[in-house]
């Protein structure tokens, strides 16, 4: 009875101790020709049952080249590196410069989905300047592909907005941005509007931020929150319209952070 009582503890405590890993992984040249890219695995991935959401998260053009530690400067992994909890996959691809394409995103996101256990139903797309540019592009290209998306600072390629009207969209820009204008995104904004096809569509100016502070939309607790609330087998796909970033929120990002958190372990 001894013997079974502590077979059993040492196998709670397996499954505890690897519950409370988690990982960053480097993924190169594994995609003919295509984009090289982090991937986060979140706390418990390796021992939950259940598969996993997965965010796609596009960066910026100053994070462009062949320097993949580059990506880790500011995002989701950089948030999760100073504290943030995300539960969910995390797929950083490196653009090594011009303009996202949507087709390449496309082959990584079926490269994982292959390769790791993700919930299809849950994928999100969330991108800043030129990752806005990708995110829109992406969702206008395969809006049935993701679950929700966040678009930020930026703009979009694409002289048709109707596919953006498919999906959950949340588009934020700030009125002091001088690199990226606003009039970018409310030009989509006043389209989807116009045609009456925003009943999934959010839009939100954030009075006084500039192209670099808006950034902190990328570390709060609520934008994760807002993009895993949604699913694709959601009869209607709604928008949440439950949560909302401020821009007091952003003087505030970094608070509530576990600042003492365990780092990821880093594979390359």
């Amino acid at each position: 009875m001894k013997k079974i009582v502590f077979l059993t503890t040492l196998i709670l405590f397996t499954i505890t101790l690897f519950s409370q890993n988690h990982t960053l992984t480097l993924k190169q040249n594994v995609i003919n020709n295509g984009y090289n890219f982090w991937i986060y695995t979140p706390y418990g991935y390796d021992t939950l049952q259940e598969k996993t959401p997965l965010i796609i998260f596009l960066h910026g053009a100053s994070l462009c080249g062949n320097n993949p530690d580059k990506v880790l400067r500011y995002g989701p992994l950089h948030a999760i590196n100073m504290g943030r909890r995300i539960d969910a996959i995390v797929l950083a691809p490196q653009n090594p410069g011009g303009s996202w394409q949507p087709k390449k995103i496309n082959d990584v996101l079926e490269w994982v989905k292959t390769n790791y256990k993700s919930d299809t139903n849950r994928i999100y797309v969330i991108g800043m300047s030129l990752g806005c540019y990708g995110t829109l592009d992406y969702a206008a290209t395969y809006p049935d592909k993701i679950a929700a998306a966040m678009a930020i600072c930026g703009g979009t390629t694409m002289k048709n907005y109707d596919n953006m009207a498919k999906l959950p969209l949340w588009i934020l820009h700030g009125t002091n941005d001088k690199a990226v204008p606003h009039k970018y995104t409310k030009v989509i904004a006043d389209y989807l509007k116009s045609q009456k096809k925003d009943g999934r569509f959010r839009y939100d100016l954030l009075q006084g931020e500039s192209h670099t502070s808006i950034a902190k939309v990328l570390y709060l607790k609520k934008t994760y929150e807002w993009l895993l609330s949604h699913n694709l087998q959601d009869e209607n796909r709604e928008v949440n319209r439950n949560i909302s970033i401020k821009t007091a929120d952003l003087k505030n990002a970094y608070s509530d952070m576990s600042r003492n958190a365990k780092k990821p372990t880093v594979r390359r």
